[in-house]
């Protein structure tokens, strides 16, 4: 039972500490000015015609930013890809289409993509963008108002996640729960330490000094999680980056369904503890915190329904603070992190078999 109530009283801390971070937290502006600067969008996508075309016409919509280009990478679609931007920009003179070499055998080929494209851009600021990735009207500009108005080297303004499907809907939310319950925003945003780093390649704005002072996405060309890889880069160097709320300027569909959820979470969920030791920590320290309090309810423990109860909390604040679906998804919180932990199971079993891979990419060289 005391297992139980430290659980319990560490799941109510953990809530405590995302009400906090979500006061905290940092928002683009509704109403940026207007950038004078010259800023380069860039976007690698890699089949993905079947859903890049919202994501351009957004790209193309964006306005307050006097000096805009709009650089897509098609690394090595064989679906057309291409194509369906062309047609979609309508030769609009801000866009171009550049075509990347496959990436070296065995590494990711995002890295890879992000450094031609920062090669070919000519921006003071670049900003990535995923293909599945619809931007606000005014994201850019706000991005890069905040990313000027701190000081900053990096801003990944987080896109509200779309779940439609009971997997999405399980998984997905613990992307931003995952950072506001558990990181301390205000210290990271302070701090140079690389372990304060969270960060998300859906929506990645960068200053470009900063970007080449860290090494540029050379340095993380063996990073399956690059983004995060990349804003500790940037850390090291001595920048400062931060994660900050992005619902209202971005939204991303990453996944739908199962298959979709359970082979992308398998190819990356490994990188995010480093080791086996300590990925088994991990996972021994979020069973504690969220599945030994319910289990315990379960059996008729106070203390354990506290902790449940804590835990839905921590969802409730984290859905209602980055535009999720409150209820009755947070209800299932055990449930999320119970196939969180099973999937990064599986991704080290993969990691283990050599078996990860990636839009038809081997990734065993990916550390």
């Amino acid at each position: 039972m005391n297992l139980v109530r430290a659980a319990a009283a560490a799941a109510v801390l953990s809530a405590c500490h995302a009400v906090v971070n979500a006061r905290l937290m940092r928002v683009p502006p509704t109403e940026p000015p207007e950038v004078g600067e010259p800023v380069s969008v860039c976007l690698p996508a890699r089949d993905e015609a079947h859903r890049i075309a919202p994501t351009i016409r957004s790209l193309l919509a964006q306005h307050g930013v006097r000096d805009l280009e709009i650089i897509v990478l098609d690394d090595g679609s064989t679906d057309h890809t291409a194509d369906v931007v062309r047609d979609v920009a309508a030769r609009d003179p801000r866009l171009r289409v550049v075509t990347g070499a496959p990436p070296p055998p065995g590494l990711p080929g995002k890295p890879h993509a992000c450094a031609r494209l920062a090669a070919e851009a000519r921006g003071s600021v670049l900003v990535f963008v995923d293909a599945d990735v619809v931007l606000a009207p005014h994201a850019v500009a706000a991005a890069v108002a905040l990313l000027r108005d701190l000081g900053l080297d990096a801003v990944s303004p987080f896109p509200r996640q779309l779940a439609d499907d009971l997997p999405t809907r399980l998984v997905q939310p613990l992307l931003q729960w995952t950072w506001l319950v558990f990181l301390p925003l205000r210290l990271s945003e302070r701090s140079s330490r690389p372990s304060l780093s969270a960060a998300n390649g859906q929506f990645l704005v960068l200053d470009r000094a900063a970007l080449d002072r860290a090494g540029g996405f050379e340095s993380v060309a063996t990073a399956v999680l690059d983004d995060i890889a990349l804003m500790r880069a940037i850390k090291r160097s001595g920048g400062r980056g931060i994660v900050a709320d992005g619902s209202a300027v971005a939204t991303c569909r990453m996944y739908a369904g199962w298959p979709e959820v359970r082979d992308g979470y398998t190819k990356s969920l490994w990188s995010v503890a480093g080791n086996p030791a300590s990925a088994a920590a991990l996972a021994l320290g979020l069973a504690w915190l969220y599945l030994l309090p319910p289990l315990a309810a379960l059996a008729g423990s106070r203390a354990g329904l506290v902790g449940y109860l804590a835990g839905v909390a921590g969802r409730v604040v984290a859905a209602r603070h980055t535009g999720g679906r409150v209820w009755p998804d947070s209800l299932a919180h055990p449930v999320s992190v119970g196939v969180l932990l099973s999937l990064l199971g599986r991704s080290w079993r993969a990691r283990g078999t050599g078996r990860l891979t990636w839009k038809g990419r081997s990734l065993r060289g990916s550390d």
